[in-house]
């Protein structure tokens, strides 16, 4: 601060000739206190004047003691404090701004009331003035506090404001999306409104929380309340675990709400996938998660039902499906935590076998012979005791008869033996390899030649002529009693046959009153590979036999 205080020509002509009223006048009071010696009358009121004055920021005490200089110091920092606050922030004014104003204030004051004590001011009006308009004026910094203050709450309620609006905008973005995709998204979300509520609890922001949570519990489980069961199981198990990370207080009524939804929609996204990949999964989850839920009561219930039209339905046009449906509805009871459920395995497994053989005779029927084979097959080796499995067996000769002659799968074969006479049938081996005969007919069933010993191959024009001709030859035979009518044949070369030589099939018509043969033989191919026609393949009475050829 600067000094200009000096000492006042203090009695200077003071001591004149008072005696006449004609005497001399006395000199005017000094316009500044002497440095040393006693304050001037009322210095006391005039220094908590001027420091009242200078505490309003305003530079008043000075600009009452005409020092302009300090004056515009004390305005410039209250400049730099408007500078710092305004607009109002939520932080409010930086703390070492207001320290330093605080700092400039307190020296001013301290300052201005050392000048006053020394200075001399006109007027005996002029200290109590100024302590009362110091006082008035002190209410401004006051007043301009309280406003800022209440700008900065204000500010600070829009900053909040405005970060619900952001988690607002984030559950309206991820609403349209699927959940695995949006989750980050709902998460943030639900952190802006968890500080809101935890750490601003009184904020106009935190009274809309609870609101927002409702509303992001609709969004989260969308796809339940659009009967999409599958798709809201996801979301409704997250929504179960956000009292763990939220807490029960912020959510309220809403923690314990996904329970029933869920429930319900493990209960329908299981059921429509019974039979199929995954069903399991979503009602072992229901009954591990729910057990005394009532969606978990409807679990057997249902599993029941569904084996029951699964079974009416192999009398249908798709028993290949409803019998790999049964297996899958079998394995999911089984698979499940629950003991009267795990009991419906068995009449899942029941309908299995009466599918697997209704499979099979439909695949035969629509001549799909190769699969009606294996499938036929395998039920007659796994249901060995069954009392279908001789006519599996059958109906698996005739498909892989018919896979080579479609003739033979005109018809099932019959179920029962037909009465009256048979004809006899010899099959003799001229073949150097064994030999398996299928037939099949008004009866069913194979025949096993052995591989005749010292009998060679055939060239296309001897075979006929000389198979099973040699004479004092014991060749392997299998003689079959055959009632008459119309017999298909599949001879398959076997042990000691090459991977050339052909399996071949043929056909003939058994009448009553003959015997029959046939012989079978294997013919070389040409020398330049290639496929000579083949003689024809039948079956003659024996007064006239004709011997059955096959191709190398």
């Amino acid at each position: 601060m600067e000094s200009d205080d000096r000492y006042g020509a203090a009695g200077q002509g003071w001591g004149a000739d008072r005696g006449g009223e004609d005497g001399p006048v006395p000199p005017p009071p000094p316009s500044r206190a002497p440095a040393v010696g006693p304050p001037p009358p009322g210095a006391p009121l005039r220094a908590v004047g001027a420091a009242l004055l200078n505490l309003t920021g305003l530079g008043l005490g000075y600009a009452l003691l005409g020092r302009w200089t300090r004056a515009a110091v004390c305005w410039a920092a209250t400049a730099v404090l408007l500078w710092a606050a305004l607009p109002a922030d939520p932080d409010g004014v930086p703390g070492g701004v207001l320290a330093g104003y605080l700092l400039v204030l307190v020296a001013a004051a301290a300052d201005g009331a050392r000048i006053a004590l020394r200075s001399a001011l006109g007027g005996a009006w002029r200290p109590v003035v100024a302590v009362g308009l110091g006082v008035v004026l002190l209410a401004v910094p006051t007043g301009g506090a309280v406003v800022y203050g209440s700008a900065r709450d204000e500010a600070r309620e829009q900053m909040l404001l405005d970060r619900l609006a952001a988690g607002d905008e984030r559950v309206a973005t991820a609403s349209g999306r699927p959940f695995d995709a949006a989750k980050g998204e709902y998460e943030r979300a639900l952190d802006a409104y968890r500080a809101l509520g935890e750490d601003h609890p009184g904020s106009r922001a935190a009274k809309l929380v609870p609101d927002r949570l409702k509303a992001y519990y609709d969004a989260v489980s969308a796809p339940y309340a659009e009967k999409r069961l599958c798709e809201a199981v996801a979301p409704l198990t997250y929504l179960r675990t956000l009292p763990d990370s939220v807490g029960e207080r912020l959510l309220g009524p809403l923690a314990a709400w996904p329970d029933e939804p869920l429930a319900a929609s493990l209960y329908g996204c299981g059921v429509s996938r019974l039979g199929g990949p995954g069903g399991g999964t979503e009602l072992g989850e229901l009954l591990r998660t729910f057990p005394g839920s009532a969606s978990a009561r409807q679990v057997g219930p249902a599993i029941g039902k569904r084996i029951k039209e699964q079974v009416a339905a192999l009398e249908g046009a798709e028993p290949c499906a409803a019998t790999e449906v049964l297996r899958g509805l079998g394995a999911t009871a089984s698979g499940l935590p629950d003991e009267g459920v795990k009991a419906l395995r068995g009449d899942a497994d029941k309908g299995v076998v009466d599918g697997v053989y209704a499979c099979g005779v439909d695949q035969f029927e629509d001549e799909q012979f190769g699969a009606a084979r294996t499938t036929l097959t395998d039920f007659a080796r796994t249901y060995r005791s069954d009392g279908r499995a001789r006519q599996a067996r059958n109906i698996a000769i005739a498909a892989e008869i018919a896979d080579d002659r479609p003739a033979a799968g005109k018809r099932l074969p019959p179920s029962k033996r037909p009465g009256g006479s048979r004809m006899e049938l010899v099959i003799s081996n001229d073949a150097p390899n064994a030999v398996e005969v299928l037939y099949t007919g008004p009866v069913t069933g194979t025949a096993t030649l052995k591989a005749c010993a010292g009998c060679e191959r055939y060239s296309a024009s001897e075979g006929p002529r000389r198979a099973c001709g040699a004479s004092g030859r014991d060749y392997p035979k299998a003689r079959l009693r055959l009632p008459a009518g119309e017999y298909h044949f599949l001879y398959k070369h076997g042990t000691g046959a090459t991977a050339r030589v052909d399996s071949y099939s043929s056909g003939t018509k058994v009448q009553p009153g003959y015997t029959y043969t046939s012989c079978t033989y294997v013919i070389e191919r040409s020398p330049f590979d290639l496929d000579l026609p083949q003689l024809p393949d039948s079956i003659r009475p024996a007064l006239s036999p004709w011997g059955a050829g096959s191709s190398r």
